[in-house]
């Protein structure tokens, strides 16, 4: 049988070829991944939707993903802040992280024991679906049907009933008037979806 023999400086860059090949299938995995999954403990809860997490590289401060709770100083504020609370403080949380934002927070979808906090807190009426950033159809409905029964935000009589980003916009004067919710409904707030 004959033997090929492969000169010294081919063999050479198939080696060399072979190597980058096989870093680049074990790094493969972590390029393909779009949302990293961070784990921390809450260090502090800020408002309603905002918190402090203490990673092993720090801390960071975290925006959730796809909601928008009541301001502090606007009704149902204090109420929704204290909610977060309940969930998550000094607790260990999974961070689903989407997006960092203007104000250099990461904006996630935040889990603490399995459940989705972000849709937990809509779905108890602590929340609005955030409409400009909304990811998820499903909040829509659960924001309707948090708002049917009644729960959180929704028990107040709806002349509270203010968009928390109509909210901001009027503390900031960028607004004189604010959208009425009073007769929203799920289909309204999927047709709302991405506008402002």
């Amino acid at each position: 049988m004959a033997q090929t023999l492969v000169p010294a400086r081919l063999k050479s860059a198939l080696t060399l070829a072979l190597l980058a090949l096989g870093a680049f299938s074990l790094a493969a995995p972590t390029l393909a991944q779009s949302n990293p999954v961070l784990t921390g403990r809450v260090i502090k809860v800020t408002d309603g939707d905002t918190i402090k997490v203490q990673l092993t590289s720090g801390p960071i401060n975290v925006r959730f993903d796809s909601i928008d709770a009541p301001e502090s100083n606007q009704p149902h504020g204090a109420q929704a802040k204290a909610a977060l609370a309940k969930l998550v403080a000094d607790r260990d949380v999974e961070l689903d992280v989407i997006t960092q934002d203007r104000y250099e927070r990461l904006v996630a979808v935040v889990y603490v024991g399995g459940v989705n906090v972000n849709e937990q807190l809509v779905k108890d009426g602590h929340a609005w679906a955030y409409r400009e950033y909304l990811k998820n159809r499903d909040y829509c409905t659960w924001e309707d049907n948090a708002r049917t029964a009644k729960r959180g935000v929704w028990a107040l009589p709806t002349t509270s009933w203010i968009y928390p980003a109509d909210w901001r916009r009027l503390r900031r004067k960028k607004a004189d008037t604010v959208r009425d919710f009073s007769t929203e409904t799920a289909q309204r707030c999927l047709a709302a979806i991405g506008r402002d």
